[in-house]
């Protein structure tokens, strides 16, 4: 089974997730960005300290 139909099965028991990021000194949901910063936001590199 490929993980498409996985999704599609379970599609009704799937929520929205609203994905945070700091920006100078606060909080924001990356959904209100506009098209560029979206794109900036994808190009991030994620580390661990």
């Amino acid at each position: 089974m490929s993980r498409e139909q996985k999704l599609e099965m379970l599609s009704e028991k799937r929520q929205k997730c609203t994905v945070y990021t700091r920006v100078m000194g606060y909080h924001r949901p990356v959904e209100s960005f506009n098209i560029g910063k979206k794109g900036e936001h994808k190009q991030r590199l994620q580390f661990v300290e």
